[in-house]
């Protein structure tokens, strides 16, 4: 929540703009730390600045001091541009009071773009002063009217409020100066769109991955390298990411032309405002409202699209790929399409035959460059909803023709190595195609014939198979040796299984029914530390950026004892430790490490040096008393201890662990209960050994067979 104050005085040039009142959570969230290091900030220094006022019971600060002390105490992970940024838009997120967000978007994107059309600030009024909310906002009308008389931009928009947004031309005064130019500013504020409240406007908007992904498929640096100008554009613009995506990654833009259409026009505008602040010439760009691109300025070189995004009850696959036809229908030779649309029309398999014959007809008509299955989250906001990428490309090389590139990565990560090996793959497919010897082994892609795929009529359009860098990838070629391995590690753990059964006979423990008369006395593990029988040691608070996959401390926390993540798989080293940590003992062998917390769990450490990590503790059994334990003993009595559990929702458990109740055993029934379950840890190590040998090679042989690798011989 953003609180605002017009009695503090503000640290900004422009005072009358109203300062925004923060929390210590706010504060945490733009300096981008964790909630308690603000109260260790404003604790540890002096300086801090100080709450302004009370709200519901927690103390607001004036946002702008926050962040001139953050920017010169150097304080925090966020750098003075996006601090700056922040505060200015937690300024315009407070009026939202005032102001629908849709409107706070359009009027302040007004702004930016008169700013850009004029050439000058806002603020600049020609005499009048910037502090008289009537003047500066007549001044602000009056420039509209005379750039924009034929609201292209932003006219309309600034003739929808009165003087009382004259806040919000200082508000766009200091996001510009934070961001050094409109298009920076414009480009924060439409960011902050999910922040605002604006749902209609993030609902459809793509990962930056997957844009990122389009922007090196699209490869417009070289088009323009190679044509000197290229025409862009989107049929189903909204609010123009996918075109914006594509201009981040080039420097002259004098050279694009860029076309969009989108059937809401309020979109349409924000998309035309984009587009110019993005660095397109206001002759060479045309955002039409409804669903035709203006072709008289040029036919397109490049197209970017998402098909328009409909709940499944009532999509319709036939009315996708006509949506498909259409945009092919745009591309002259050698134009491309990248097209953005539901899995279930694109790749999957269809199950009228309408549909099929559409599908099949695009095949043929040797448009279809690429098909790409991606992985679900590429929509934020729509997680339910499965994707795929069609590249079209009207006239492609010979090399290609009657034939498909297709690639299924639903189950990768959108990943940098990803994205790249991706594009290379479908980029030397435009330019050349695969041949046998290129020396470029696809990694996801693969190539294949449309007259095959006609004859599984409406079938999926998924790879048959791997690709081949991934049939000749080590990890393929060498699993028959691994498997081999694993098979030998079976045969190895089942003969030392055999030699130790035939040296010590089959298990057998031992056990005999106890004569009620003469049941152990119980105690507790309370009353086993008083006596000093057993030990008790705390577990230390470690700084997680000190914990590593390599050191030479093992680190038992929470984690590792109930069996989340492995023993030994975190760790911390000995001089971070010896640095940072001089108080610290470490475990020693036969130490019971025991967690509470999200349940009982204990493990016995019987190698020592180990590091116990708060909320879990350790015990300790001392061998020297007069009845004394041992730690395998004391650890299997406390996991069958009774009423240990906590009911569901339960803060903590209903007793605490000095008063779980125990037998007491003689020392003879602890030293032969002792050997016994030394006895089954040796069985079991054994039988562990055969079982993670045997899932290693049933692990390999699936994947083998699953990917088409690997085959079974005949027994």
């Amino acid at each position: 929540m953003i609180h605002m104050s017009d009695s503090v005085p503000s640290s900004s040039s422009l005072s009358s703009v109203p300062t925004p009142l923060v929390s210590m959570s706010e504060i945490a969230t733009f300096a981008q730390v964790q909630r308690p290091v603000v109260s260790n900030w404003r604790r540890r220094h002096t300086d801090f600045p100080a709450a302004v006022e009370e709200g519901f019971g927690r103390p607001l600060f004036d946002g702008r001091e926050v962040i001139e002390w953050l920017i010169s105490t150097g304080l925090g992970n966020a750098d003075p541009v996006h601090l700056r940024a922040e505060i200015t838009l937690f300024g315009l997120a407070a009026q939202t009071g005032q102001y629908s967000p849709g409107q706070l978007i359009e009027v302040v994107g007004s702004l930016l773009c008169l700013r850009k059309l004029d050439g000058r600030p806002l603020t600049d009024v020609g005499g009048a002063t910037a502090d008289d909310d009537g003047k500066l906002w007549a001044a602000v009308r009056h420039r509209a009217e005379r750039i924009d008389a034929e609201d292209e931009f932003v006219l309309r928009e600034l003739r929808s409020v009165d003087a009382g947004a004259a806040p919000l031309v200082r508000l766009a005064e200091d996001l510009v100066e934070a961001a050094y130019d409109e298009r920076g500013a414009y480009e924060w504020l439409l960011a902050s769109r999910a922040r605002l409240g604006l749902d209609a406007l993030v609902a459809d908007a793509v990962a930056p991955e997957l844009e990122g992904l389009i922007g090196r498929l699209a490869d417009l640096g070289v088009r323009l390298e190679d044509g000197g100008s290229v025409t862009i554009a989107d049929p189903h613009a909204g609010i123009g990411d996918l075109l914006v995506g594509l201009l981040r990654g080039v420097d002259d833009r004098e050279q694009i032309t860029a076309l969009a259409a989108d059937p809401d026009e309020r979109p349409a505008r924000i998309v035309r405002r984009r587009l110019l602040l993005a660095g397109i010439d206001e002759l060479s760009l045309d955002v039409q409202t409804g669903h035709d691109l203006e072709e008289r300025l040029a036919d397109p070189d490049l197209i970017v699209t998402q098909i328009p995004y409909r709940p499944g009850e009532y999509r319709s696959v036939l009315s996708v790929l006509e949506d498909v036809e259409g945009i092919a229908d745009l591309l002259r030779p050698g134009a491309t399409a990248l097209v953005l649309g539901p899995a279930d029309a694109l790749v999957d398999a269809l199950r009228g035959t309408e549909e099929s014959r559409m599908r099949s007809a695009l095949l043929r008509g040797n448009v279809v460059e690429a098909v790409i299955a991606l992985p679900g989250g590429a929509l934020p906001f729509r997680p339910g909803y499965r994707s795929a990428l069609w590249i079209l490309t009207r006239g492609p090389v010979s090399a290609t023709e009657g034939k498909v590139l297709l690639a299924d990565i639903s189950a990768e990560p959108l990943t940098e190595g990803v994205c790249a090996r991706l594009a290379e793959d479908v980029l030397l497919w435009r330019a050349e195609g695969f041949r046998d010897l290129d020396g470029h082994d696809p990694r996801f892609g693969r190539a294949a014939n449309i007259a095959d795929l006609e004859r599984t009529f409406g079938g999926p359009l998924s790879p048959l198979g791997p690709p081949t860098s991934a049939i000749l990838s080590r990890t393929v070629t060498e699993r028959p040796a691994f498997i081999g391995e694993a098979e030998a590690r079976l045969e190895r753990a089942a003969n030392e299984a055999r030699s130790y059964e035939d040296e010590h006979g089959p298990y057998w423990g031992g056990v005999l029914r106890r004569d009620g008369r003469r049941m152990p006395r119980r105690t507790t593990l309370g009353a086993l530390v008083a006596e000093g029988r057993v030990a008790r040691l705390r577990g230390y608070r470690v700084n997680e950026q000190h914990v590593t996959k390599d050191g030479h401390h093992t680190v038992f926390g929470p984690e590792e004892i109930t069996g989340g993540s492995s023993i030994g798989s975190r760790r911390v080293d000995r001089l971070v430790l010896a640095a940072a940590y001089d108080r610290v003992a470490l475990t020693e062998p036969g130490d019971v490490m025991y967690t509470l917390a999200p349940r009982l769990a204990l493990h016995v450490d019987d190698e020592g040096f180990g590091v116990v990590v708060f909320p879990a503790r350790a015990l300790r059994v001392n061998p020297n008393a007069a009845r004394p334990l041992t730690p395998r003993v004391l650890a299997a009595l406390l996991g069958a201890a009774r009423n240990t559990g906590r009911s569901p929702g339960a803060v903590r458990a209903a007793r605490r662990i000095e008063e779980y109740q125990l037998p007491d055993l003689d020392p003879d029934d602890v030293e032969r209960f002792d050997a016994m379950l030394a006895e089954t840890e040796r069985r079991e190590r054994m039988l562990r050994a055969q079982t993670d040998a045997l899932a290693e090679a049933r692990r390999l042989t699936i994947a083998g067979l699953a990917d088409g690798t690997l085959t079974l011989g005949r027994s």
